[in-house]
């Protein structure tokens, strides 16, 4: 059994870590191949980690702006 080796997006990431869940907890498959499963799993959660991190660094830093200023709705 062959495994992609990529990092997608965080979206396809979380889906592909949801089926590689699944397919381990039907206990169908070999000992190779829930081990390859758990591996592709650790390494997308992982990206996902890394992808979160950035996403909260990013918004620290546009935070952090002073030029930002709070929007108001004066449609009233």
């Amino acid at each position: 059994m062959s495994l992609k080796t990529t990092h997608p997006d965080l979206e396809t990431s979380l889906t592909e870590i949801n089926t590689l869940i699944e397919q381990m907890e039907k206990g169908e498959s070999t000992l190779e191949q829930s081990l390859a499963r758990f591996e592709r799993g650790v390494t997308l959660i992982k990206h996902c980690q890394k992808i979160l991190i950035e996403a909260e660094q990013k918004v620290t830093i546009l935070m952090s702006n002073d030029t930002l200023t709070p929007y108001e709705n004066n449609e009233e």
